[in-house]
């Protein structure tokens, strides 16, 4: 299905409310002025919610995509879509994609 592109400027959080940001975003495709991002880059968290062990075994300290374009890459890597999902380390959660650009899309 197609989605529109993920850019730097969206807002990613890991599931207990931690602010996720691309390490490396890629300028060779741009939406809106800011750069998109592909699919290999990790990603970091700083802010989780979910206490560390004992009690739980937070917090989401960086995340990785598993699902990206099919069809649409940059320098050969696939970018990620508005529904590409990520699973965060060491928590195992998913990365939750809130807001994004609107204009471009990509399947």
């Amino acid at each position: 299905m197609p989605g529109f592109l993920i850019h730097v400027g969206a807002s990613v959080l890991c599931s207990h409310g931690g602010q996720a940001q691309a390490s490396m975003p890629n300028p060779r495709v741009t939406v809106g002025g800011q750069p998109t991002v592909t699919q290999p880059a990790p990603w970091l968290v700083a802010g989780c919610g979910l206490p560390p062990p004992p009690a739980a075994n937070g917090p989401c300290i960086s995340a990785q995509f598993v699902t990206a374009a099919t069809r649409v890459s940059s320098g050969g890597q696939p970018l990620l879509l508005i529904d590409s999902q990520a699973i965060c380390a060491p928590t195992g959660t998913p990365l939750l994609i809130v807001a994004s650009q609107t204009r471009a899309t990509a399947m």
